[in-house]
């Protein structure tokens, strides 16, 4: 076996953590609203109809941001419906998704399970079917304290003080043939444009997410970008990213490697916007937003149009995640903090039931998928200076990628609580053993070593084994001059912890 070496060093910082970057996505699809975060009569549903336990796992996974109403959902959406009294509101038939949606859960009852989970709000505009007067009305719903239509009507809607929402999306894969109301990426950066001008009138304080490519793969890729920003660069903070890693699409290998690609969609997007930065002259950099990333079985799922319409949430895309994926899940949000200089928010799309971390059953039980566990263990111990490091070793052969380092990894350093993280994956098929060079940092203790890994990469756990697959401590490895040694089992992420100990 060809031993690999990891060298850290803490002058190789790369830019703090940003704590947007472990979010997550609710849309109004399939049971990710209704019977997952909501579902009143629920044995554990608090007062509000909130399930008390997936709020409960809401946190223990870490999540920072949670983006809503979607999605597809949101260019066929109207915000209005979903405020006022319940019994009032308007049933909808709902174009993206081809489900009847009750409206019971709206604006508002998001703001309170927000605040409930802890959470911040990034709350999608409608630019498909609706445009700028609408958008720049539900910023002055949600963030004017009152003296105004839209503020007032909130009061009166039992919301006196505003929600003061931060961070906007500007519609949602505007480019894709599928979006009710899809445009042209001239049109659509125009529109951007001025629905971002009108919304900062009302409130200057927010932060604006322009549409980028549905995924890497589109025709348009790279050329949307491009026309969009040159249209809309000064409106906006950021671009949005979108891409998903079918396990039934690529070769096993290719898969593993997924954040091969990921890497290369994040560079290619920060090099075009840097390319429309410096043809307009201008000194701020557009930061990114993926806001739609995750494993997602796309074999398995059926176009909408080819449904009958869903009188109740439809079991829409619930993936029952294996070992595997949730190695690629850890690796990557390595590649996420390995960008953490530009890239400052990310949402795993979804958050409940559909391809979710946290999946329940209707009056039943919520449990863990594989992939919550990367997710959490990151979020919480992710804290500090992201740091690059020096990775020699082993190479894997791929079809889509062709050779790979068969191990990835990033640090993050946090000298307030004298703690270096290391996050790592084995995505090869074959044990690696892992030389730790940890000689810059003086005397150091590795405190903690946790696994995700399985003999079977394919275990799954279910509500009826929701304690299948869990991370595993294992014995730390002694360091001896400043090096450490272990064995990193195949298909497996891990996160080491280690103490910087006092100088003598």
């Amino acid at each position: 076996m060809v031993t690999a070496r990891l060298t850290v060093d803490p002058a190789f910082a790369v830019a703090p953590v940003n704590r947007r970057i472990f979010g997550s996505f609710v849309e109004h699809m399939g049971r990710c609203v209704y019977g997952g975060i909501y579902e009143p009569g629920h044995p554990l549903a608090d007062s509000a109809g909130m399930r008390s336990d997936v709020l409960e796992l809401t946190r223990e996974l870490g999540v920072s941001v949670v983006r809503y109403p979607g999605g597809n959902f949101v260019s066929g959406y109207r915000w209005e419906d979903g405020v006022g009294p319940v019994g009032e509101r308007p049933r909808r038939f709902d174009l993206a998704w081809r489900a009847i949606e009750t409206n019971a859960f709206g604006l508002n009852e998001f703001m309170d399970w927000a605040g409930k989970a802890g959470v911040e709000p990034m709350m999608a505009v409608n630019l498909g079917t609706r445009g700028i007067a609408e958008a720049a009305e539900l910023v002055e719903y949600c963030n004017l304290p009152g003296g105004t239509a839209a503020a007032d009507l909130r009061r009166k809607h039992g919301v006196g003080a505003p929600h003061g929402i931060r961070l906007w999306c500007l519609g949602n894969e505007m480019d894709g043939p599928w979006q009710t109301g899809s445009l042209t990426a001239y049109e659509y950066g125009r529109l951007a444009a001025r629905a971002g001008q009108a919304m900062r009138k009302v409130d200057p304080t927010i932060e604006l997410v322009a549409c980028g490519s549905s995924n890497s793969g589109m025709p348009t890729f790279a050329a949307w970008e491009a026309t969009v920003l040159e249209q809309a660069y000064d409106q906006v903070d950021y671009v949005s990213l979108h891409n998903y890693y079918d396990p039934l699409r690529l070769d096993p290998a290719s898969f593993r490697a997924s954040a091969v690609d990921l890497d290369r969609f994040i560079d290619d997007v920060l090099a075009t916007a840097d390319h429309v930065r410096a043809k307009l002259r201008r000194g701020k950099r557009i930061k990114l937003s993926l806001d739609e990333w995750n494993v997602w079985y796309q074999n398995d799922f059926t176009e909408p149009e080819d449904r009958p319409v869903a009188e109740e949430p439809p079991h829409l895309i619930e993936d029952d995640y294996t070992v595997t994926d949730a190695v690629v899940v850890g690796n990557l949000l390595i590649s996420m903090l390995r960008h953490a200089d530009r890239l400052t928010v990310g949402c795993q799309a979804q958050l409940a039931n559909v391809i979710a971390p946290i999946r329940t059953e209707p009056g039943g039980a919520a449990w863990r998928q594989t992939i919550f566990h990367p997710f959490a263990l990151t979020s919480a111990l992710a804290h500090g200076t992201v740091l690059r490091v020096a990775l020699t070793g082993p190479a894997m052969t791929t079809d889509r990628y062709g050779e790979v380092p068969a191990l990835d990894a990033v640090a993050v350093h946090d000298p307030d609580r004298d703690e270096l993280v290391l996050f790592v994956v084995n995505r090869s098929e074959s044990p690696v053993p892992l030389d730790l060079d940890l000689r810059a940092f003086g005397g150091l203790a590795v405190t903690e070593q946790v696994t995700v890994t399985d003999t079977d990469p394919a275990a799954r756990n279910s509500a009826a084994e929701p304690d299948r697959v869990v991370p595993r401590r294992l014995a730390p490895p002694a360091v001896d001059g400043g090096r450490a040694a272990l064995v990193l089992p195949p298909i497996s992420w891990h996160a080491i912890r280690c103490t910087v100990l006092p100088s003598s």
